[in-house]
């Protein structure tokens, strides 16, 4: 797996790190930022580097694209076109999950993921022990002012949002797209009439973080 530019991680540590010496209570960061940002890669390399330095059961990274619509549904509902959107994912699970997660009050709580090979979510795949110290977790709209997901906000002890150059940004998703079987013409369409805009929104929600991180060009 890919790691993120060390910059990055180490900018991330520095706003973490402080908080594992305030006891034993579980510590829930939030990695917000546009699709492609790059998200997913800084929380595993988050995580890999915090287990490296404290022991391998420190942290562990989940993801909230685990909580995308069934294709299915997203078909009942009219939404197959605007996937990624807000409206496309169980927000009020995910919101139900964070809490779960920063009550450690479980043995273990179970995360699902989302599979950019079967393009649907999997469940119950990431295993969270309640002696987890920090969960890192990352998503699009985790910032967003609009219930059920500013519920969110409240749940994190540190909000991160990773900023990243537009041209690396769009040249990922159009991959992201082409993997799917689109034609390149079909791939364009989708990432600007869909991806760019969802980006354009959640750009609104950069001032929310309290740590923003600018991945190189």
């Amino acid at each position: 797996m890919a790691s993120s530019h060390p910059a990055v991680v180490a900018g991330a540590r520095a706003a973490i790190e402080p908080l594992l010496d305030g006891g034993q209570r579980r510590i829930v960061v939030g990695i917000a930022g546009p699709p492609a940002a790059g998200k997913s890669t800084l929380a595993t390399s988050i995580a890999s580097a915090l287990c490296g330095a404290y022991g391998p059961r420190t942290a562990v990274a989940v993801g909230m694209d685990g909580f995308h619509l069934a294709n299915s549904e997203l078909s009942r509902l009219g939404y197959a076109g605007r996937k990624g959107a807000p409206e496309t994912f169980d927000a009020y699970g995910f919101v139900a999950m964070l809490r779960r997660l920063r009550a450690a009050d479980e043995p273990a709580v179970y995360a699902p993921i989302y599979s950019r090979t079967v393009h649907e979510s999997i469940n119950a795949a990431i295993p969270v022990a309640s002696d987890i110290r920090v969960v890192i977790v990352e998503g699009n709209y985790l910032l967003l002012r609009r219930a059920p997901w500013d519920q969110i906000r409240p749940l994190l002890d540190v909000a991160v949002y990773l900023d990243t150059p537009a041209g690396i940004r769009v040249d990922s998703l159009i991959r992201r797209q082409r993997s799917r079987g689109l034609d390149r013409s079909a791939a364009l369409n989708w990432v600007h009439s869909s991806d760019e805009v969802n980006a354009r929104l959640i750009a609104t929600t950069r001032g929310d973080a309290d740590v923003i991180l600018a991945r190189p060009g």
